[in-house]
């Protein structure tokens, strides 16, 4: 049968020693092919990872050492899951989890990337559902009734996923549908924007006036209160401690935890390349360690003020 006017997307979820995807190994892979929004093929198996699964790890999915003993190993696996994902879009709970640990397996044996796009339904979810306290596959499947525990098991989650997806799509299209629609009200978008933007920091300004009256009145040695739908009023203490950072730097060092402990002030960075002070051979260095560049759009609001300013210094 040609597939050629057919919606196919591969739900995917993986399995893993551990959360780093350049050290840790896949241990489970399962997908499920979605056509026209219906299951019609299912791939799932353990893999050797040929190396220690860490507890942490085992604690979540329950796949122990003795568990993918005799399991082929990523060379034996990776032709059978590159023949069932192909190039199809890869459907996926936070996406850049399984699709980063499948690309990288695919470029240590084939020296490529794959090609299949990702679609990432915990951003999709995010988008239309933003007011919900947690985003996660359990999460979803509550928002739409379904009832399939999640059980951090390969296929149980691809399946579970491949359920809910169909529904979650229904409602990310009509979203994406409903905000082209209204390109052409612009003008009034942003007069609708702003009475909202001034509501809430209103709101905002009370709220802090009376967290500044209950922080007041724990100090006076206050007592918890409970409202009638069952909040508690407390308050707490919390430590805060400085560190030596050159002693924390030598310690992280040794214990090769660098990528875990450190993470780069991209912005900071930008700032020293841009700052006039910055001497051009630092600069120049700092320039050739950029590995990346995406770009992002960000929307700004300019108050009156600013415009008079901005239109003082163009003259």
């Amino acid at each position: 049968m040609s597939t050629e006017n057919q919606d196919i997307k591969v739900v995917v979820d993986l399995e893993t020693t551990g959360l780093d995807y350049k050290r840790e190994k896949i241990i489970e892979f399962a997908g499920i092919k979605l056509v026209d929004n219906q299951i019609t093929e299912e791939l799932e198996m353990l893999i050797s990872p040929q190396q220690e699964i860490r507890q942490s790890s085992i604690e979540i999915h329950g796949i122990t050492t003795d568990m993918v003993e005799g399991a082929p190993t990523i060379e034996e696996a990776m032709p059978e899951i590159r023949n069932f994902i192909r190039d199809y879009p890869i459907v996926a709970h936070n996406a850049i989890f399984d699709h980063s640990f499948l690309n990288q397996a695919n470029r240590e044996l084939y020296g490529e990337n794959i090609s299949n796009p990702k679609i990432d339904t915990f951003h999709m979810f995010k988008e239309v559902f933003p007011e919900e306290q947690s985003h996660g596959l359990d999460s979803l499947l509550r928002r739409f009734n379904i009832d399939f525990p999640v059980k951090h098991r390969a296929m149980a989650d691809a399946k579970a996923l491949a359920y809910v997806y169909p529904h979650l799509r229904h409602f990310y299209e009509k979203k994406c549908t409903w905000q082209l629609s209204q390109l052409d009200n612009m003008d009034y978008l942003f007069e609708r924007y702003l009475r909202i933007q001034s509501m809430i920091q209103m709101l905002q300004s009370e709220m802090a006036d009376l967290k500044s009256i209950f922080k007041l009145y724990f100090q006076e040695n206050g007592k918890e209160i409970t409202s009638t739908t069952g909040e508690t009023l407390t308050c707490f203490s919390k430590a805060i401690y400085s560190y030596d950072i050159k002693t924390v730097k030598t310690l992280v060092n040794e214990a090769d935890l660098q990528d875990k402990a450190f993470k780069i002030n991209t912005a900071f960075i930008e700032k020293l390349i841009y700052d006039p002070s910055t001497g051009e051979e630092l600069k120049q260095k700092l320039i050739e360690c950029r590995t990346d560049i995406k770009e992002t759009q960000t929307v700004s609001i300019l108050k009156p003020e600013k415009n008079q300013v901005l239109n003082s210094e163009e003259k």
